[in-house]
C-alpha cells in the first residue's frame, strides 16, 4: 500500500496526431423530438471524458481497421441512442434543459500516437496527458461548413476519438455530456457499442423516458438537505467551506494510495462489529477520517494559535458525500435499463473531534446511515428540491467511485480494455476510487472473443486505488493519517 506512482515521471505529451475528424450520423432514419431532463440530469451540464485501452489484437492487424469497425458501430449505436445524435438546448419557456433529437451527428476523430502502449506509462495513475486522446470540442468548419460559425449549442453531446499506438494498440477516447449518462448507464452504453460492433443484438433496449423521474406537482421537500447547497448562494460561500464543484487555486500534490485486497480486508475487520462493513463503506470512512483530520490548521508557531486553531478544528463539522443509486430504490424500482442519471447524492457528518476518537466500526455505519437514508420519499424530495432551488451538492470532500462499474470487463470484438479510466482534472475536494489494472497476459494479441477466462466482478474483487490531491501540507498529514488508521489497531 502506498503511493504508486511519481507523476514526475510520467509522460507530459503523447505526440498525438489527428488524422481526421467527421461527424458520425444514425444509420437509419430516426424521430425528431424533444427529451425531458430530470432535475439531476439539469444541474449536470458539463462533460466527462473516459479512455478505454486495448492492447494489439491478431484480428486487427491495421489501424484504419479497427477505426472503422468503431465508427460503424457508433452510426449503428446512434439508432437507439437517437439523443446521442441531438443537441443540447435551453427551452425559453421554462428555463430548462432539453435535448433536442435532430440527428445532428456525433463527433469522430481518428488520431495516432507515436509511443508504444507500454511507452506511455502507468494507466493507472490519471495522467494529464491523456486528455490527448480525447476530443472535447468538434472544430467548427466541421459543424458548420458553410459558414464556419462557432456555436456551443452546435457541439455534439458525444465525440469518439480512435487514436492508435504504433505497437498495434489503441485508446477509444468518449467525450460525452454528463446529462446524457451516468455511470451504470453509460455502462450499458459501452455494453451496447461492444454488441453492436460485434453484429449482435443489444445487451438491454435503453429505457429513454426521463419523465419517470420528474418533480411531483406540486413539488413537496419533507426533508433539509444539507448536502445541497442553492446556486445563488455559491458566491458568498466561506472560503473554509467552499461547493466541491469550485477549482481551487492552489498549488496540489497529488498521490495514489493502493489498498489491496489484503488492506481491505483488514479494513472490515476493524468494522466486523457492525453489519455494515462493506467494501465501499470502509473505504470510504478511512478516506473520511483522513481527510477531515489533515484539514486541521496548525502551522502558524504561535503556541496560542495553534491552541485556538486546533480547539476550532476539533469543533468543526466534517460533510462527506458520496453517490448512490436511486434505481432499485425507488416505489416502483426504476427499469435496469434506465438511462439517464439516476445518482444522488448521500451524505454524513460529524464533528472532527468526534471522527478522531469514536471506534471505526462506528465510522462506518455513519457512512453506511447516508445511503439508508436515500429511501424512496428522500429521493423524491430531493428532486423536488431542485425542481424549487438550482444548486450543487455541498460538503468538505466528495467520494467519487469508478471502482465497480467494470468498464473494463466490456468485451469488444478486439479484446477486453487493459484499463478504462476517466480523463481527471484535479479537485482539491474530490477523491476518486479506482479499480486496480489486471494482468497483461488477459489483453495480449492472442486475446479471442471466445475466451472462457472467468473475469466476474473483475473490477471490484481485489484492490482500489484511491486519488488524491491537497496542498502539500495537508497531502503530508493525510499521508501520514492513512498509514496510521490503516494498520493500528
Amino acid at each position: 500500500m502506498g503511493s504508486l506512482h511519481d507523476p514526475l515521471s510520467l509522460l507530459q505529451d503523447l505526440k498525438v496526431t489527428v488524422h481526421h475528424s467527421c461527424l458520425v450520423f444514425p444509420s437509419q432514419q430516426t424521430q425528431k423530438k424533444t427529451v425531458f431532463l430530470s432535475n439531476i440530469d439539469q444541474v449536470l451540464n458539463f462533460d466527462v471524458q473516459t479512455v478505454h485501452f486495448f492492447g494489439a489484437h491478431k484480428d486487427f492487424p491495421e489501424s484504419q481497421i479497427v477505426a472503422e469497425k468503431v465508427k460503424d458501430a457508433l452510426a449503428k449505436i446512434l439508432v437507439p441512442y437517437d439523443f446521442l445524435a441531438g443537441r443540447l438546448k435551453l427551452n425559453p419557456n421554462t428555463s430548462r434543459l432539453e435535448i433536442d433529437c435532430n440527428a445532428s451527428g456525433a463527433g469522430f476523430v481518428v488520431a495516432s500516437s507515436e509511443y508504444a502502449l507500454d511507452e506511455i506509462g502507468d494507466l493507472v495513475y490519471p495522467n494529464s496527458a491523456f486528455a490527448q486522446l480525447v476530443c472535447s470540442a468538434m472544430d467548427s468548419r466541421i459543424l458548420n461548413p458553410a459558414t464556419g460559425d462557432d456555436h456551443d449549442h452546435d457541439q455534439p453531446l458525444c465525440i469518439l476519438q480512435v487514436t492508435t499506438f504504433k505497437c498495434g494498440g489503441f485508446a477509444m477516447g468518449i467525450s460525452n455530456n454528463h446529462a446524457t449518462f451516468d455511470g451504470l448507464s453509460f455502462r450499458l452504453f459501452l455494453d451496447n457499442l461492444a454488441a453492436v460492433a460485434a453484429n449482435k443484438p443489444l445487451v438491454a433496449i435503453p429505457y429513454k423516458d426521463r419523465h419517470i423521474l420528474a418533480a411531483r406537482s406540486p413539488p413537496h421537500v419533507p426533508f433539509l438537505h444539507p448536502e445541497l447547497q442553492e446556486l445563488k448562494n455559491m458566491s458568498t460561500l466561506d472560503d473554509l467551506n467552499p461547493t466541491v464543484f469550485e477549482a481551487t487555486q492552489e498549488e496540489l500534490d497529488f498521490n495514489i494510495f493502493r489498498l489491496t485486497a489484503t488492506d481491505v480486508a483488514r479494513l472490515k475487520d476493524k468494522a466486523k462489529s457492525t453489519t455494515a462493513g462493506s467494501s465501499f463503506n470502509v473505504v470510504t470512512a478511512l478516506i473520511w477520517r483522513c481527510k477531515a483530520l489533515s484539514s486541521s490548521s496548525d502551522d502558524d508557531e504561535d503556541v496560542n494559535y495553534k491552541r485556538a486553531a486546533s480547539s476550532s478544528s476539533s469543533s468543526r463539522e466534517s460533510r462527506i458525500l458520496y453517490a448512490v443509486d436511486i434505481r432499485p430504490r425507488l416505489k416502483p424500482p426504476l427499469p435496469k435499463a434506465y438511462t439517464g442519471n439516476a445518482v444522488l447524492t448521500a451524505y454524513a457528518s460529524a464533528k472532527c473531534r468526534e471522527l478522531e476518537e469514536v471506534p471505526f466500526s462506528k465510522m462506518v455505519e455513519m457512512v453506511s446511515e447516508g445511503a439508508t437514508r436515500m429511501t424512496d420519499e428522500y429521493a423524491r424530495s430531493v428532486i423536488d428540491w431542485g425542481e424549487l432551488h438550482k444548486g450543487f451538492p455541498h460538503g468538505e470532500v466528495l467520494v467519487s467511485s469508478w471502482w465497480r462499474l467494470g468498464f473494463a470487463d466490456v468485451e469488444y470484438p478486439w479484446g477486453k480494455p487493459r484499463y478504462s479510466c476517466p480523463v481527471v482534472y484535479h479537485r482539491k475536494d474530490i477523491i476518486l476510487l479506482f479499480p486496480e489494472q489486471q494482468d497483461m497476459h488477459e489483453y495480449s494479441s492472442s486475446t479471442s472473443t471466445t475466451s472462457t477466462t472467468n473475469t466476474a466482478g473483475r473490477a471490484g474483487a481485489a484492490g482500489v486505488n484511491i486519488l488524491v490531491a491537497l496542498p502539500h501540507k495537508e497531502m503530508q498529514k493525510f499521508q501520514a493519517l492513512f498509514h496510521k488508521f490503516l494498520f493500528d489497531d
